[in-house]
C-alpha cells in the first residue's frame, strides 16, 4: 500500500521560497497522478497544482500560476512543489495526494507559515 509523506514546510517571510516534498514508499509515485492542496484555518481544501501521472501534464491554481511549480524526481519517488514569492495568503497546511483509479491516498500535511 503506498504511503506519502509532505516534508519541506516551516515558517518563511513574505515573498520567500520554499519548496515541499511528497515521498512515496510501498509503491512507485510514477505510477499515480499526484496533486497538492492546502488548508488555511477556517477555510476549505482547495487544489493548488497537480501533475499527471503518464502524460506529466500539470495544472495549477490561478492563486499560484507564475509562483509555484510542481515536479517529479522518479529516483527519489518524490513529487516537489517549489513554492517562489510567497505571501502571507499561502499560509497553510499542505497536503498531497496519489491518486489512480477509484484509489486515492493522502500524506499527513505539512505546514507552511508566511509572516514577517
Amino acid at each position: 500500500q503506498l504511503q506519502l509523506v509532505e516534508s519541506g514546510g516551516g515558517l518563511v517571510q513574505p515573498g520567500g521560497s520554499l519548496r515541499l516534498s511528497c515521498t512515496g514508499s510501498g509503491n512507485a509515485l510514477n505510477y499515480y497522478a499526484i496533486a497538492w492542496f492546502r488548508q488555511a484555518p477556517g477555510k476549505e481544501r482547495e487544489g493548488v497544482s497537480c501533475i499527471g501521472g503518464s502524460d506529466g501534464n500539470t495544472v495549477y491554481a490561478e492563486s499560484v500560476k507564475g509562483r509555484f511549480t510542481i515536479s517529479r524526481d522518479n529516483v527519489k519517488n518524490t513529487v516537489n512543489l517549489q513554492m517562489n514569492s510567497l505571501k502571507p495568503e499561502d499560509t497553510a497546511v499542505y497536503y498531497c495526494k496519489a491518486e489512480r483509479g477509484w484509489t486515492n491516498y493522502w500524506g499527513q500535511g505539512t505546514q507552511v507559515t508566511v509572516s514577517s
